[in-house]
């Protein structure tokens, strides 16, 4: 990628695979990142309307814990199939047809949940959603290195990650009084009109001067590899560091409800909070992963204060007040980010820069894969109220991937790859 020089005003070109517009339409090249910020947005707020309207659905259906944790299990499974194989087929058929037909798939499913009433048919409609879904990061990624010059690509990638952070904020302000003014169901019907308003505006932007295709396609499809040392730091220091998305998001309402005495109007409220956590850990610990650990391979310091400061969500069972359950909530997101940059950063630097994409398709992969095994347990656990097991689990765990992520990394001499 060279050539970001001389550009004549409002003229669109192509330098390798980055579509390159004039000075005087600079606005342009940020459109597609912020097109896939949107796209990351609606994934999350498809995919949290089951868990901030939970209580509800549990209450109507007559499903119990147990069976909700399975049902996200299925997603969690298809999830991480899908992340790795999205990144593949990215690269093969191009963002503006791949994004399209993902995006397509995952509206469907988000809407056939408002017809669903038992264990399968949620467990089924939640498959296919994730399979779907998997596109998101993949394409975010790929949509900021296909449209903008080096300079400005790691903004460009922040700005199409963060959309999932702020659907996750956003969900329950939105989706809660349309629940309770037309029922459940109809929150998923709402979804679907999100779906089909993005796909008409990917549609309009997802080609020249916007997003052009890459020059060269790839000769193969590359794929994880397991024997890999590198492959299973980057799973471990991923999956087990971040795993608290996956308890906090889809048991807080639950806890919040039958422990706290939260009502789904009262949940409405305050299920931004823990979510709006993880959006200022993502760039706080992101501005701190460039500030203190630029040139670090094996930033050992960073992860083991994050693994420490991980541990007080074990504390949620002793929290005498709402304020304080809802801090300790806050904080973990909090401390997830970091764990997020950081694992990413990492395993980023481990891998030659033509696998950035697949690194993030792994790193997806795996957390989806530990979330399918933990949280049916978790659900299990839950309906046996046995919160103190739940919740040190959960704060140990990134103990757990860090320190193995020490012992597989420890002799890794090789240079910095330049990215």
């Amino acid at each position: 990628m060279a050539g970001y020089g001389s550009i004549e005003p409002m003229s669109a070109t192509r330098t390798g695979s980055v579509a390159v517009v004039g000075q005087g339409a600079t606005w342009r090249l940020w459109v597609p990142s912020v097109a896939m910020m949107l796209c990351s947005w609606l994934s999350y707020v498809d995919r949290q309307i089951l868990a901030v309207l939970s209580p509800m659905i549990l209450k109507d259906t007559g499903l119990g814990a147990q069976g909700y944790g399975e049902v996200v299990s299925a997603f969690s499974i298809a999830y991480m199939v899908a992340n790795p194989l999205w990144g593949s087929i990215l690269d093969f058929i191009g963002m503006r047809t791949g994004m399209l037909a993902a995006v397509a798939l995952w509206t469907l499913a988000s809407t056939s949940h408002a017809w669903m009433s038992g264990l399968l048919g949620f467990a089924a409609a939640r498959a296919l959603l994730a399979l779907g879904e998997g596109a998101t990061f993949p394409g975010g990624l790929r949509a900021a290195m296909d449209s903008l010059p080096p300079n400005r690509q790691s903004r460009g990638i922040a700005i199409s990650y963060s959309g999932g952070s702020l659907g996750a904020i956003i969900a329950p302000i939105v989706v809660v009084p349309i629940a309770l003014r037309f029922g459940w169901r109809s929150a998923f019907l709402f979804s679907g009109a999100l779906g089909i308003g993005w796909l008409i505006l990917w549609s309009a932007v997802a080609r020249p001067p916007y997003l052009c295709p890459p020059v060269r396609k790839p000769e193969n499809m590359a794929w994880p590899n397991p024997l890999e040392w590198r492959f299973w730091a980057l799973v471990t220091s991923y999956a087990l560091g971040a795993i608290a998305i996956g308890p906090v998001l889809y048991l807080t309402p639950l806890y919040l409800d039958r422990v706290m005495g939260f009502s789904q109007a009262d949940l409405g409220r305050v299920l931004w909070i823990p979510p709006f956590g993880w959006e200022v850990g993502y760039f706080f610990w992101g501005w701190v992963a460039d500030r203190f650990a630029a040139n670090q391979k094996r930033p050992v310091r960073l992860f083991v204060m994050l693994a420490v400061l991980a541990l007080p969500i074990a504390a949620v069972p002793w929290a005498g007040s709402r304020i304080l359950a809802m801090f300790l909530f806050f904080w973990s997101m909090f401390v997830t980010g970091g764990f997020q940059m950081l694992a990413l950063r990492t395993g980023a630097r481990a891998y030659p820069k033509e696998k950035t994409a697949l690194v993030g398709g792994t790193a997806s992969g795996a957390w989806s894969a530990v979330a399918a095994v933990l949280l049916p347990v978790l659900g299990h656990w839950f309906d046996q109220q046995r919160y103190a097991a739940i919740f040190w689990l959960v704060g140990l765990m990134p103990l757990v991937g860090t320190g193995l992520w020490l012992w597989l990394s420890r002799n890794d001499s090789r240079p910095i790859p330049a990215h």
